[in-house]
């Protein structure tokens, strides 16, 4: 087994689901990049990691292209309802808190995350003053690579939603097999 998908299974009970996937599955498009414009989750011209900071999203796909294969996993949480929103803060935090944990397990490997909306590692971003103070610990927004998140879960039978009154959050490891 790829030494990358080795140290990402150490989280495996960690994880609601999980698939291995070519890259070459990865559907790019236009309209979920400008999606953002919306600004729903608020990070939007707020930090390097999410439109306009992060790029061109066709620049992001070829960037993404170098990596043949992916990892993608997800974490499902409760919420009260869905009006919760602290309680979706609250969860995707959480969620974060395993991606950046199953990250420092991957240090010294070759590999690149994308995740679920925009960065928060730094308190306040430097967007767009000053360069990223962390680059190796910022992660790029799925959908500011114009990834739609829910085309990638059915083309990968993976739930996107999970019944009433929960939230799902995906995270995706880029890689090529060592």
């Amino acid at each position: 087994m790829n030494e990358i998908l080795e140290r990402v299974m150490q989280f495996k009970g960690e994880f609601f689901q999980y698939a291995k996937a070519k890259t070459e599955i990865l559907k790019f498009r236009q309209e979920v990049a400008d999606a953002c414009k919306l600004n729903y989750c608020g990070m939007y011209g707020r930090t390097w990691t999410c439109p306009p900071g992060v790029g061109n999203y066709k620049d992001l796909e070829r960037e993404i292209k170098q990596y043949p294969d992916f990892f993608v996993f997800t974490t499902k949480h409760e919420i009260e309802d869905s009006f919760d929103i602290e309680g979706m803060i609250a969860a995707k935090n959480a969620h974060t808190e395993l991606e950046i944990r199953v990250r420092r397990a991957l240090d010294g490997l070759p590999y690149r995350a994308l995740g679920a909306g925009g960065c928060n590692h730094c308190e306040t971003c430097t967007y767009p003053d000053a360069p990223c103070r962390s680059p190796q610990e910022a992660t790029t927004s799925i959908e500011a690579c114009g990834v739609n998140v829910v085309e990638l879960a059915a083309d990968l039978n993976i739930n996107y939603v999970n019944g009433a009154n929960t939230v799902t959050y995906f995270s995706v490891i880029l890689f090529a097999d060592l």
